[in-house]
């Protein structure tokens, strides 16, 4: 973790903030040496789970239908 001067921040404070995006690295800001704030990145939102599968399956075929014939199941004899 990086440590940087208040003075020192306030005149490269975008410049420090593009870094802590691109890095994910936190700035701990300090006033006479002392920690007095926290510069850290932004956690991303996890994608969503539901729907991030859409339009990558291509049926093929009769999906309804069973795959052995009715006389061929136990429990219909």
């Amino acid at each position: 973790m990086k440590k940087m001067p208040a003075g020192e921040f306030k005149a490269r404070c975008l410049r420090v903030m593009e870094e802590v995006k691109k890095y994910r690295t936190p700035v701990v800001i300090t006033k006479k040496g002392r920690p007095v704030a926290k510069i850290v990145p932004v956690d991303e939102p996890a994608d969503d789970i539901f729907g991030c599968m859409a339009d990558t399956v291509k049926v093929v075929g009769d999906v309804e239908s069973p795959v052995f014939p009715a006389r061929a199941w136990k429990v219909l004899r």
